[in-house]
């Protein structure tokens, strides 16, 4: 794709280069960013710029549709197959598109007379680091209905990160949990077999440093993840697996059009797991040669480093794994580059806006600037209650004290009843005159980290308008202050759906 897309943006291109070429596009993304499905967009302007004819409106896919991806995908490809019938007839002796039938499995399984030694699949990999667990500590009060959460690991390797960097940890399944999936799979007494595995599908991916030869137990152990909250498409695939008639029109219902609000409801709503699916669906039995397409990749966990030497602190609130961890437990992380840039000059203004557990990537960046001798950093936290969900408040506060940082903190919900809230944007704005000091008169850097919610368009447009009453500017001109300012580094978003 960047070879394509590198050539697309040679400007001595004929305007119409592509005029024989129909074409249709659907993005993936998620509406909580605000460039959303962006790469879609410009590959569909660009194509038109060209001469190409789009055949089919423009598909979005959206994260935050009640049914993921698949909310905006099946009606877009009903649209396109129409238009594709349309404008492309088939013969008459063709006729409509058959049903589709069972897909092919994307491997092949052989049973093997031995397996070799099982390895962890990441235990040779240097960029990965064992390391042991020292502190697994909640942060949200105990009757809070979030559970944060504190980690602590120490290594006996020196570990170089940044601020903004994370810890990323590929979960392990617990051997109770295991047996367990493998006794209502009827497995159980093929979990040690050893067999070959062959990627036959080449189209299809596989889940990262699959063994040439392996087990069922160690594939749900280590690859494939039963946990997770199914797609329409794991029931789609389902269907070919299960023989009971009541179990198969309960299925053909979910994948309705009519029995669309039936599924949310069944699955995404309560976040049923596929373990928990398949227990109700118990005339399913999945062929070994399908168990990669039934059941998804077991994903690595990204989580917020906290300081600037061996904290971390959980980014999501859903992780079992890691929020079951105990002193002492082991386990291997490596370390991926985060977003943040900060100024080479430690006494550089530099402006946090870390609301939630977006506070972790902020204890890294303001230990860092205090670490350097610095203290020109300000912090603006948000939360709804001191006494609930203030992360670390108390350290907040002595920093505060001791003249290291300049500390603005909301407590949403901590108001009168029928107040108005007030959030970091609102602090924003009251500070108008000292903000627009730091990031216009002293080139400071602004870092936004928290969920991609309406939280970083509220603070840019914050800024924004502090540049029109501080700084004199025109709307158009406020907009652009803030643009350049990210195109110059000095507006960081590191942000999460």
């Amino acid at each position: 794709m960047t070879c394509l897309w590198n050539l697309l943006l040679r400007s001595h291109l004929p305007h119409d280069l592509f005029e024989d070429l129909d074409f249709s596009v659907f993005g993936l993304g998620d509406s909580a960013y605000e460039r959303f499905c962006w790469p879609a967009k410009k590959l569909s302007k660009k194509l038109l710029s060209l001469g190409a004819r789009e055949i089919c409106p423009r598909g979005e896919g959206d994260d935050q549709h009640r049914l993921g991806l698949d909310g905006a995908l099946e009606p877009w490809i009903e649209i396109l197959l129409e238009t594709l019938f349309h404008s492309y007839p088939l013969d008459p002796d063709v006729g409509k598109l058959r049903p589709p039938s069972k897909p092919l499995p994307r491997v092949i399984t052989t049973d093997m007379a031995s397996a070799p030694e099982t390895l962890e699949p990441y235990g040779a990999d240097p960029n990965y680091f064992d390391v042991t667990v020292r502190c697994n500590r909640r942060i949200t009060a105990e009757d809070w209905f979030q559970d944060v959460r504190h980690f602590e690991f120490v290594s006996d390797r020196h570990i170089e990160y940044n601020p903004g960097d994370v810890a990323i940890i590929h979960p392990i399944a617990t051997s109770v949990e295991v047996g367990s999936f493998l006794l209502l799979m009827g497995w159980a007494n093929l979990a040690d077999v050893p067999f070959s595995i062959l990627h036959s599908m080449l189209d299809q991916t596989l889940p990262d440093r699959i063994p040439c030869v392996t087990t069922l137990r160690v594939l749900f152990t280590h690859h494939l993840d039963f946990n997770a909250v199914p797609l329409r498409s794991f029931f789609q695939i389902l269907q070919y697996f299960t023989t009971d008639d009541t179990e198969r029109e309960r299925l053909d219902e979910f994948l309705s059009l009519e029995g669309v609000d039936e599924f949310y409801e069944y699955c995404q709503l309560v976040k049923c797991t596929i373990c928990e699916v398949l227990s109700e669906f118990r005339s399913a039995r999945i062929p070994r040669d399908y168990i990669f397409d039934v059941f998804p990749p077991l994903r690595p966990r990204h989580f917020s480093i906290a300081n600037s030497t061996k904290d971390a602190q959980e980014r999501h609130l859903h992780a079992p794994y890691v929020a079951n961890l105990r002193p002492d437990d082991r386990l291997r992380i490596r370390v991926g580059n985060g977003l943040i840039k900060l100024p080479d000059d430690p006494h550089i203004p530099v402006i946090c806006v870390g609301p939630g557990t977006g506070i972790a990537t902020m204890q890294a960046v303001i230990e860092d600037r205090i670490d350097a001798g610095s203290n020109a950093a300000t912090l603006y936290f948000g939360c709804r209650s001191k006494h609930k969900d203030h992360h670390y408040g108390t350290e907040w506060e002595t920093y505060a004290e001791s003249k290291w940082i300049t500390y603005r903190v909301a407590f949403s919900r901590d108001g009168p009843k029928g107040a108005k809230r007030t959030y970091v944007q609102d602090l924003i704005l009251k500070d108008k005159d000292s903000v627009w000091d730091l990031l216009n008169d002293q080139r400071g850097t602004l870092i936004i980290s928290g969920l991609s919610n309406k939280m970083p368009a509220a603070v840019r447009e914050a800024i924004s308008n502090i540049a029109e009453d501080c700084g004199k500017m025109l709307k158009e001109d406020a907009l652009k202050f803030v643009n350049e300012m990210e195109q110059q580094g000095r507006l960081i978003e590191e942000c999460w759906s």
